[in-house]
């Protein structure tokens, strides 16, 4: 009697495989993630902050807050910016320095748009000016109006005009412009009123 010779073809995986193969070709589940929208910049998160310019000869210390907590600058709040500045002069040879103008422009903005600035605001007076070199001081407040509801910032665009004396007994002077500028977040108001 022949032998018979049966041969065995498997396809697949093998029985004692099939957990871990089981279980790593399972499919991850994924999750749809938008990106977290970023933060938006704030130089007054702290409630204050500090610039030291330069206009030529003219060194500028500024010091800006708001009696407005950040919480509370909503698009239709008025929201204060105050400043107050003290200056030096280099080299000092007892020439006065006098800020002649100072304005503020606020241009309110979101991530994906700039909208039209807001009315320019200036505190001017006849030349020479106000005397800023220290240890006298300069200070003022402006205010920021309704801005767009979609802003999610503004930028506080400030320029700032000195006239100094060309000896300490002269009445010439020399004009010299610093700029400077802040952004400011804007909240929403419908959260803010709801977290107040």
């Amino acid at each position: 009697m022949g032998a018979v010779l049966l041969t065995v073809t498997a396809c697949g995986t093998p029985p004692w495989a099939q957990g871990s193969t089981a279980t790593s070709a399972s499919p991850t589940p994924t999750t749809a993630s938008s990106p977290a929208p970023q933060p938006v910049p704030n130089d007054l998160s702290s409630g204050s902050t500090q610039r030291s310019l330069t206009a030529g000869s003219v060194g500028a210390t500024v010091n800006y807050w708001s009696t407005l907590s950040m919480d509370k600058w909503t698009p239709t709040a008025l929201k204060p910016v105050s400043l107050s500045m003290v200056t030096t002069v280099t080299p000092d040879d007892g020439q006065k320095v006098f800020l002649q103008r100072a304005t503020m422009i606020a241009v309110p903005a979101n991530s994906q748009e700039s909208f039209a600035p807001l009315a320019a605001q200036t505190d001017q007076t006849e030349a020479p000016g106000y005397l800023v070199l220290s240890p006298y001081s300069y200070s003022q407040t402006f205010n920021v109006g309704d801005v767009p509801a979609d802003s999610t910032f503004v930028t506080l665009q400030f320029t700032f005009e000195f006239l100094v004396q060309t000896t300490p007994t002269s009445n010439e002077f020399a004009k010299q412009t610093a700029t400077d500028t802040l952004t400011v977040a804007i909240v929403d108001g419908g959260q803010a009123g709801a977290t107040s």
